[in-house]
């Protein structure tokens, strides 16, 4: 294997030797264009990377002011709905402790009649 590849670097060698000097220079200028091509690519590609990373932190600290948003909502909303309740209870108790009041009056003016009439 090593001899085989020593003989394929020899006969390379003889063919570039043999090439004519316009021919090396082609070689040598297409060789470098590849090489500018590749690193123009590299280049682009690192941007668009970039570019792809900002888009994708901007999205993401979009969605988290969201869905900050929403939870101050959402709290919001339950703070309401507890005050809500609580006024419910309070009005519902109220409106008890006055029945009761009312009852007992009536009771008491009640139970005089019956003894008046005794």
């Amino acid at each position: 294997m090593r001899k085989l590849f020593i003989a394929s670097l020899a006969i390379t060698a003889l063919g570039m030797a043999a090439c004519t000097q316009k021919a090396q220079d082609e070689t040598a200028q297409a060789g470098d264009a590849i090489a500018s091509d590749a690193a123009h690519a590299g280049d682009a590609i690192a941007t668009d990377a970039a570019h792809a990373g900002d888009a994708i932190a901007t999205d993401a600290a979009r969605a988290g002011d969201s869905i900050a948003t929403g939870a101050d909502r959402a709290a919001d909303a339950t703070a309401k709905a507890a005050r809500d309740a609580g006024n419910v209870i309070e009005g519902t108790v109220n409106a008890a402790g006055d029945a009761a009041a009312a009852a007992g009056a009536k009771i008491k003016a009640e139970t005089e009649k019956a003894k008046a009439n005794d």
